[in-house]
């Protein structure tokens, strides 16, 4: 059973730090691209930052640039996101997905986690 298991999330004040973790199983970890999404209420999801298949290349949407990093774990089944200098506008639910291609859109990932909730507080 293919499994993506998102961690992490929470409350936090403006200005603050948390980390996500998305834990996958059920495929082969390493032929897979990842990328994290979010989706605000009564917003779309929007593509957040994305890693190739090695962690070589990581791509990110230009309203997390230089404060989100992603990276994996390809030993350990596992993609992070380390959020810094969050703000309100970062409150959103955050789901990790899984894709044989990077690609900034939704529809172009085979499978979804359940997502975590993050809210920053002003």
């Amino acid at each position: 059973e293919v499994q993506l298991v998102e961690s992490g999330g929470g409350l936090v004040q403006a200005g603050g730090s948390l980390r996500l973790s998305c834990t996958a199983s059920g495929f082969n970890f390493d032929d897979y691209a990842f990328g994290w999404f979010r989706q605000a209420p009564g917003k779309e999801r929007e593509f957040v930052a994305a890693t190739s298949r090695s962690g070589d290349s990581t791509y990110y949407a230009q309203s997390v640039k230089g404060r989100f990093t992603i990276s994996r774990d390809n030993a350990k089944n596992t993609v992070t996101l380390q959020m810094n200098s969050l703000k309100p506008e970062d409150t959103a639910a955050y789901y990790c997905a899984a894709s044989g291609t990077i690609s900034y859109w939704p529809p172009g990932y085979d499978y979804w986690g359940q997502g975590t909730q993050v809210t920053v507080s002003s």
